[in-house]
């Protein structure tokens, strides 16, 4: 029972650099080009990203730990456990993003730990050995192959539809799972080069699983990829474990009854979870306060204004002081403008737009020279009361034909 629980942990472990890898994966994903669809131009396009090879880092430490656990735990055990990765992600993506997991994260995350539970205290003992015999494990490999790699094929004659991609990825990571069984067997009876073999057919396998993926990620959002890879690379190994590897549900209390239904809550769980909107975001690379900027309206937003700071906007400035009423308040013994009638006149026609010049000697406007433009953005806004020289020759609401 002991080693039943380290097992259990060790998939826990597992998970969660596996969650936290595709976490990073996802992120650089959704910022390729969909040219690169199922083609090794994206793998090339991703390996050259900081972040994308932190995330496949974090997903190479997982691998030794999945190891650990099928070393103590049987393979109907640690491929559902590997589910938890989720809720360590969940909580993360709650720490990151300033958000609150709801009610039916909760309820999925109740449905996990109790499939957990359900699945540790039912399972079938753990095999070592083979029960099959190698054709059949040999054939049962090669088809799983053949069906991971369907997409790729159907990419060669232009079509590769979204579904089929998710089904190929679920499928490579479900062959990677079988493998690392294997891998583990074979290690437990001291055969190291046939367990180096297994490790290296389960990194294969992994990076079609990551390019399927991927690329499904690239066309579907991950509330559709998510929850079907997860589901296939579960259900899959789960289903085969008694015909290749000798752990049979009859093995288990009433005829493997309780550890199925404990599976299928686990599963029902997981993929709530999967589509939760905080893991959504996560994936999808948002933080906090971006989130929160993009759920305010536009106008709230903090937007540069086009106005000077302490400048009231075009439908809030101030009435322009009139001609009249400067030439009133010139000092005693200077002349008004002749053109003052004029002048008051052009300022009760609209106002053109800012930066528009207005010629003297026609009718037709014309844009004032670069000097003059910059002059007038540089150049300080002054009360109504006492207009600076700028604005009182520049603004077109004054200028005289």
């Amino acid at each position: 029972m002991v080693d039943l629980v380290l097992g259990i942990l060790a998939a826990i472990a597992a998970s969660t650099f596996y969650s936290l890898g595709i976490v990073y994966q996802a992120i650089d994903a959704k910022r390729t080009p969909s040219s690169e669809h199922l083609r090794v131009a994206l793998l090339w396009n991703l390996v050259r990203r900081a972040r994308w090879l932190l995330g496949t880092g974090l997903s190479i430490l997982g691998w030794p730990l999945q190891v650990v656990a099928l070393l103590l735990a049987p393979l109907v055990v640690v491929q559902p456990a590997l589910a938890v990765g989720l809720v360590v992600l969940l909580l993360a993506a709650q720490r990151i993003l300033g958000e609150h997991a709801g009610r039916h994260e909760h309820l999925a995350i109740l449905a996990i730990a109790i499939g957990v539970v359900v699945i540790g205290l039912c399972a079938p003992p753990r095999s070592t050995t083979h029960t099959s015999e190698k054709l059949t494990i040999t054939i049962v490999l090669v088809a799983l192959a053949a069906a991971s790699l369907l997409p790729y094929v159907l990419q060669l004659f232009h079509r590769s539809p979204a579904l089929v991609t998710m089904f190929g990825a679920g499928l490579a990571f479900a062959w990677s799972g079988l493998a690392t069984k294997l891998a583990a067997d074979d290690l437990s009876h001291g055969h190291l080069g046939v367990a180096v073999a297994w490790g290296l057919s389960t990194a294969a396998a992994s990076g079609v699983g990551v390019l399927s993926e991927m690329s499904a990620l690239q066309s579907r959002p991950a509330i559709q990829v998510a929850p079907v890879v997860f589901v296939v690379q579960t259900v899959v190994p789960v289903v085969l474990a008694p015909l290749l590897l000798g752990e049979y549900f009859s093995q288990t209390p009433y005829g493997g009854v309780p550890l199925t239904l404990g599976i299928a809550l686990l599963l029902a769980g997981a993929t709530m979870l999967a589509r939760s909107p905080l893991l959504l975001a996560l994936m999808a690379g948002q933080h906090a306060p971006a989130a929160a900027a993009e759920a305010r309206p536009p106008t709230d937003r903090g937007a540069p204004s086009a106005e000077p700071a302490g400048a009231a906007g075009p439908s809030q400035r101030p009435s322009e002081p009139r001609a009249v009423d400067r030439a009133e308040a010139m000092p005693a013994g200077e002349e008004a403008p002749a053109n003052a009638q004029a002048m008051s006149s052009a300022e009760e026609a609209p106002a053109k737009p800012a930066l528009e010049w207005v010629s003297e000697s026609s009718d037709t406007t014309s844009r004032p020279p670069a000097s003059t433009a910059e002059t007038i953005r540089s150049s300080p806004r002054t009360e109504a009361s006492e207009p600076s020289a700028v604005t009182t020759t520049t603004s077109p609401a004054r200028a005289g034909r």
